[in-house]
């Protein structure tokens, strides 16, 4: 897939992922592997629902200016794009439910059919001290989803760092956690 197309499907699926409420209006991050030493990430700036051309930019491996411009977060992707050969597609995302119910649960055990199909048991991460997490993050998410062998973590009150082999699939799994998360906030209203 070329930079061009890559582009159009981060357009396409980024603005269906804002109106969930995964993305904010400037938090968030998708990214692309595009050789094994290079990267396409949205700018610090974009807005999701309606990302451009010009909200991308292409990063090496060895810093440079353009780093300036990048996501926060093109420290945790790079780590993951240099030690996780499977990573083709990277998002950080905010899904509300997932995020509110990693606050007071360690596990998230759906019980809907189509969540537990996919994901039976999820241990929550516990960043413990927020006041240093980004400068631990780029470290931390990469080796513990080696260590777990998952291609997502599910971090208490931040989000979802995952990756995927495709944009498409990688959306879908954050979809579907988010949902399992909702139908589990739903079972104790309504129990």
């Amino acid at each position: 897939m070329d930079i061009n197309q890559t582009t159009l499907l981060f357009q396409k699926l980024s603005l269906s992922m804002f109106r969930k409420n995964f993305f904010g209006i400037f938090h968030g991050s998708l990214s692309a592997k595009i050789a094994s030493n290079k990267f396409m990430i949205n700018k610090k700036d974009a807005i999701f629902d309606g990302l451009l051309e010009d909200d991308f930019v292409i990063l090496y491996d060895k810093k440079d200016y353009r780093w300036n411009d990048a996501s926060i977060d093109s420290d945790i992707h790079l780590n993951i794009y240099k030690n996780i050969f499977e990573a083709k597609f990277i998002a950080f995302a905010m899904p509300p439910h997932t995020v509110s119910y990693s606050l007071n649960h360690d596990y998230i055990i759906p019980k809907d059919f189509f969540g537990y199909k996919k994901f039976e048991k999820i241990k929550i991460y516990d960043p413990k001290n927020l006041d240093d997490w980004y400068e631990r993050a780029p470290y931390e998410i990469y080796k513990t989803m080696i260590t777990n062998k998952t291609n997502f973590l599910v971090i208490r009150g931040y989000g979802v760092v995952a990756y995927n082999r495709t944009m498409t699939n990688l959306a879908k799994e954050i979809a579907l956690l988010d949902n399992s998360c909702k139908i589990l906030s739903y079972e104790k209203i309504y129990t």
